[in-house]
């Protein structure tokens, strides 16, 4: 055998002598800007409702200061009967707004919805628990109708509906029994996913403006532009003005309606923080793709969230006759504004994706605070709309600044 010879030592090779003149520094990253003012940023980015938390408490102190009876226990009572109906329509919107969306028809579907209601159970001979039922029925029958445009729409719902409006006026069936027959038709019909569906996927803003119109313009033939009095509901369907009947706790008013709306955002609350519906209501909303890639079927959630903001809506309706006390067609003209109001100034972002449904109910009680502070104070109703105004520039500016924190 040969000897073991000695292996020279490996030289290093032409890659590795570039190692040589690298830098042996560790690795830095940049240190992120732990400034009061920055904790405080992320502070308002991690807790959307606290921004609209600390606003009520400082305008109520304010106002409280301006205004002797301000914090009155009736006063007190007053603006939370007087943000019902708006907290409820905000609420809507606050589901369609989170999956980075917006239904500008809320308040429309709402009066189409409540009309129903009242001219089935005061002049139609309808039982007044069936009437709320058929109404609400149509309150989701709209805003499925608003979702399958912005997602699938199916034309066979939509020509049901027509065609069933069409053969009911031939035979001069009254226009009391048509509209909601033929709605509830094309929803069954929906329901039971028949016929073809295209993928329209307009823009909602778009839709929504649309369907204002529509709703608006139904409401208006259906109703014949009559008011449904007072009297009348009281004399034959006085279940339709049950959340207008008051309570009183601790020294204080409160009608049913101010109940009802408390119990809604309790339900979407817990709906949208511990169910996986309300994450994936969340996951669309911050990015559409990601969640299609990710398994959501985003299709249906937008449905959902459109079907449930419509129903909701017709729920407002129910809680509006209460408070108004009568049904009329052109009412509400301004509750799509108010309702976006609120959803705003609670810290909903209008790009989605990020909110919390109680802010909304805040948002809602800053109008009427601001409202009823100024209107103790002596301040002029022009000089009301413009604060309101303010407000809503204000939180957009705020909106966009908590933004950059994941920028």
């Amino acid at each position: 055998m040969a000897d073991d010879q000695a292996v020279p030592p490996r030289g290093p090779q032409d890659f590795e002598k570039v190692l040589e003149q690298s830098s042996t520094e560790a690795a830095s990253f940049e240190v992120h800007d732990n400034s009061p003012l920055a904790r405080f940023h992320h502070f308002l980015h991690a807790n959307p409702t606290a921004a609209p938390v600390v606003v009520l408490i400082l305008s109520c102190l304010v106002f409280g200061l301006i205004a002797n009876n301000f914090f009155s226990a009736f006063n007190l009572s007053l603006i939370i009967q007087q943000v019902t109906v708006i907290g409820i329509l905000g609420a809507a919107q606050t589901l369609v707004i989170l999956t980075a969306g917006i239904d500008l028809s809320v308040a429309a579907i709402m009066v189409l919805s409540y009309m129903v209601m009242g001219r089935l159970a005061v002049q139609g001979d309808v039982p007044s628990i069936l009437a709320v039922v058929i109404g609400l029925g149509v309150g989701l029958a709209c805003g499925l109708f608003n979702g399958s445009l912005a997602t699938r729409a199916r034309l066979v719902p939509i020509a049901v509906t027509v065609l069933a409006w069409v053969f009911l006026l031939s035979l001069d069936l009254p226009l009391i029994y048509v509209v909601p027959i033929g709605i509830i038709g094309g929803l069954v019909v929906g329901w039971l996913n028949f016929g073809p569906a295209l993928e329209l996927r307009l823009p909602p803003f778009i839709v929504t403006l649309g369907a204002w119109s529509i709703f608006f313009a139904l409401n208006l033939w259906y109703s014949e532009s009559e008011t449904i009095r007072s009297q009348d509901i009281d004399a034959t369907a006085p279940l339709l003005k049950i959340f207008g009947l008051r309570v009183e706790l601790l020294g204080a008013q409160f009608t049913l309606g101010s109940f009802l709306m408390v119990g809604i955002f309790i339900v979407l609350w817990y709906a949208l923080n511990w169910t996986a519906w309300g994450r994936a209501v969340y996951a669309v909303g911050d990015d559409r793709e990601a969640a299609e890639l990710s398994g959501i079927r985003t299709d249906r959630v937008l449905l959902s969230v459109y079907g449930a903001a419509g129903f909701l809506c017709a729920l407002g309706g129910w809680a509006a006759i209460g408070r108004v006390g009568s049904a009329s067609p052109q009412s509400f003209y301004e509750g799509n504004l108010d309702a976006i109001t609120a959803v705003v100034i609670g810290g909903t972002s209008l790009f989605g994706g990020r909110g919390a449904i109680f802010g909304t109910l805040f948002g809602a009680l800053i109008v009427g605070v601001f409202r009823s502070g100024l209107k103790l104070g002596g301040v002029d109703v022009l000089w009301q709309t413009f604060a309101v105004g303010l407000l809503i520039i204000v939180a957009v500016a705020m909106d966009q600044w908590i933004r950059r924190v994941s920028a």
